[in-house]
């Protein structure tokens, strides 16, 4: 057919691109979704809107069930990677399911971005089109993440989207894994995919099945995934063929418009309920250390610290502005973001807080007004920035937010709803090579789930029970998710101590792994975690989370000890008085480089996986000396930390049993109150101390490279950084030198 002579499709016989820009406008012009000052359906009917809202929601919960049974990789079937949604002919969300929920607004982005590139004319949208995108630039987190997206019609108008998204294993990057971490641009990161048409009736064309078994070490696993999306989609479409049958296609129609405004007044009235208005500042900030790394071109073997100087303002009539003013600029690397990647990050954060079921949709979205400037790495501007590892700083620059929130809740009295923040979910395990049956492997495990929730606003943080990016948090079982496919044995999976931050209340400890490579064949594993700096800091005086580490074990005796039946280590434990060094003869590798490029590992080689806790909240002598007994009896903190931390003074009797010396106690809290008031200095000096080095620039060159990248991508953040410490006579200390750092 003649793409001129191509029917119009939207709804009264117009396009979907007019259909797109009326509704901004009626949006831009009203401030109310769709226009919608009245909601007729939901105050008129309000069980007929809760009905409908229930089966859509429950055919979006029930398709995801069910679909994710067809795919054999561990991220989707045992850890539920995984969402579907409905959207309106604009791209609006509708609805959403249960799992990833940070795409509640990412494959918003690629419906729209199809509008508005016309291909409603070429290729066409028709009933059984099977759409498919990874593309950050279109609309996503990184390009693990596949969206499936196919249009429903009914009576020859497109009436919705139907959604579907997984995280696979492996994109054939120049590194492997999921989310690959070492590749330096966009053109080494692997499988893209921009939004495509790739099947017809219901049907993926041969030729994009083949892309998968060129361009993926674990092919067969992402062709079951293209099949686990597009049988959702098609569950969803015969359920709402069914709700519209039901209830009448102008029913439907003025459901999801109601649906998305009734969300968005959700949303507001939950922010003047629960925040106080005003301006919040929480920056955050992640560490890059490729300095060192062999393989790395000159620029992108540097070391960066990436600034997050996150500033949220809460307005009286509970919409909210974000604004990013003063990131640093996009690097070399794959740890940059889009701003749906960042929009994505902020709601599978308001999602699990903020907002309320009624929310879960892209009314909250149309609440926010968000600014991500651009030349930062939250706006790179520039399609070469490599964003395949986005969140390894969405995980970092994002714990402001919950900060923020936080302090909201609290200044509300809201105690119960106060968290800290939480821990990155790294060590992540990323590898290749052959495995135990001689097959091409690629390994992303995604036990790092077991992070730890940081301390609440009236007890201890989640212990290894908590992801940021999938509140469904789920390890996943050793033998069937990760011994079968990753050539690695589990020789224990234990709590870590210490990981979490110290507090009147303890941030969650995190979870620590010791694998044993096993019958593999040129097999190579790398270390993805935060080590150089606290990517998450506690509230009211409460400590950050630990730093990760890398701990490894080459050319080893392991297996003369298996054949030997001797003991073999189990945990790492406490890294100054390790099992792993007591038990295990080779080279030791230990430092606190957790951020790696892949090195070969032979079979019987030790690999640790430490995952990060979260942090702590109020003053860590406020503790019940009590509950720093229970911890030491249940194995979350090291002895030795008792004392300097907490001030308990404890005794361990014959049986292992810990138990406070109260006195000793008393007297020990009462010298560090005192120690601490005689090291302390007025503010005015501390400032007037901190002014010198400002002026100076007195700064390790990666903290002084941020800063200046900062100053010259920013406006009011950069104006009011020189302003507060008055180094307007000092600015040449923070301009790039001519022809370095300077990255366009």
């Amino acid at each position: 057919m003649d793409i001129k002579a191509r029917p119009r499709i939207g709804w009264g016989g117009t396009t979907l691109k007019e259909m797109l820009t009326h509704s901004e406008q009626l949006l831009a012009d009203s401030g109310h979704y769709y226009g919608l000052r009245d909601l007729k359906l939901a105050d008129a009917t309000p069980l007929l809107f809760e009905r409908m809202h229930l089966k859509l929601r429950g055919a979006l919960v029930s398709a995801r069930e069910i679909a994710r049974n067809i795919s054999a990789s561990p991220i989707v079937k045992e850890l539920g990677e995984l969402a579907f949604t409905v959207f309106t002919p604009e791209g609006d969300s509708v609805a959403l399911s249960t799992g990833i929920i940070v795409h509640v607004h990412t494959m918003s982005d690629v419906v729209k971005y199809m509008i508005r590139n016309d291909f409603e004319d070429d290729p066409g949208f028709a009933p059984g089109d099977v759409f498919c995108n990874n593309d950050v630039l279109a609309g996503n987190v990184h390009n693990c993440d596949i969206h499936t997206i196919i249009p429903f019609f009914h009576d020859g108008e497109l009436v919705s989207w139907i959604a579907g998204v997984t995280h696979v294993p492996d994109v054939g990057a120049r590194t492997p894994g999921s989310s690959p971490v070492g590749p330096m641009s966009t053109y080494d990161q692997g499988l893209t995919i921009p939004p495509q048409k790739i099947g017809e009736n219901d049907r993926v064309f041969r030729a994009f099945r083949d892309t998968y078994k060129r361009t993926s070490r674990t092919p067969l696993l992402l062709e079951l995934d293209e099949k686990t999306r597009l049988a959702g989609c098609m569950m969803i479409r015969g359920a709402l063929t069914h709700l519209i049958r039901e209830e009448g296609i102008d029913t439907y129609k003025q459901f999801m418009r109601e649906a998305i405004e009734n969300g968005r007044r959700s949303f507001i009235r939950r922010v003047r309920r629960m925040l106080v208005p005003g301006r919040y500042r929480v920056p955050s900030f992640c560490d890059v250390p490729w300095q060192d790394e062999r393989g790395h071109l000159p620029q992108a073997a540097v070391n960066t610290l990436m600034n997050s100087p996150l500033e949220i303002t809460v307005k009286v009539d509970g919409t909210i502005r974000t604004t990013l003013d003063g990131a640093t600029a996009w690097g070399y690397h794959t740890m940059n973001c889009s701003p749906s990647a960042l929009q994505g990050g902020m709601w599978v954060m308001l999602s699990q807080s903020l907002a309320d079921a009624e929310s879960i949709n892209d009314g909250s979205y149309f609440a926010l007004d968000q600014y991500f400037p651009s030349g930062s790495w939250s706006n790179p501007g520039n399609p070469e920035a490599g964003t395949a590892h986005a969140w390894h700083f969405l995980w970092s620059g994002l714990n402001g937010l919950f900060r923020f929130l936080s302090h909201g809740y609290y200044a509300r009295g809201f105690l119960e709803e106060v968290v800290a923040g939480y821990g990155t979910t790294t060590n992540i395990l990323y590898g290749s090579g052959l495995n135990m049956f001689g097959e091409p492997f690629a390994a992303t495990n995604m036990e790092m789930t077991g992070a730890g929730l940081g301390a609440r606003g009236c007890r201890d943080g989640l212990d290894c029970a908590y992801a940021m990016w999938n509140p469904e948090s789920d390890i996943g079982d050793i033998e069937t998710s990760w011994e079968l496919w990753e050539p690695m044995l589990y020789l224990g999976r234990t709590v870590k101590p210490n990981t979490g931050g110290a507090g009147r209340f303890r941030g969650g400890n995190a979870l620590e792994s010791v694998r044993l490579v096993w019958k593999s064949h040129n097999a190579v594993f790398q270390h993805v975690g935060h080590g150089m700096v606290f990517v998450n800091s506690g509230m009211f005086g409460g400590y950050p989370s630990a730093t990760g580490y890398r701990r490894s074990v080459h050319d080893t005796n392991a297996l003369e000890l298996i054949d030997a039946r001797a003991p073999l280590p189990v945990h790492d434990h406490d890294p100054q008085d390790s099992e792993i060094e007591r038990l295990i003869e080779g080279r030791h590798v230990l430092d606190d480089k957790a951020l790696t490029l892949p090195e070969p590992y032979a079979d019987g080689d030790i690999y640790v996986s430490c995952i990060q806790g979260g942090p702590g909240l109020g003053d860590p002598i406020e503790r019940a000396a009590h509950l720093v007994a229970q911890d030491l009896n249940e194995g979350h903190l090291l002895a030795r930390f008792a004392a300097p931390l907490y001030g308990v003074i404890a005794h361990q009797d014959a049986g292992g049993v810990w138990s406070v010396d109260e006195a000793a106690t008393a007297e020990r809290r009462a010298a560090m109150r005192h120690e601490r008031a005689a090291g302390a200095v007025p503010v005015s000096q501390w400032l007037a101390r901190e002014r010198e080095r400002v002026h100076a620039g007195n700064f390790a060159p990666w903290v002084l490279r941020m800063y200046r990248e900062s100053i010259r991508l920013s406006g009011d953040w950069g104006r009011e950084f020189k302003a507060f410490w008055g180094i307007a006579d000092a600015s040449a200390v923070y301009e790039p030198p001519a022809g370095r750092g300077v990255r366009r």
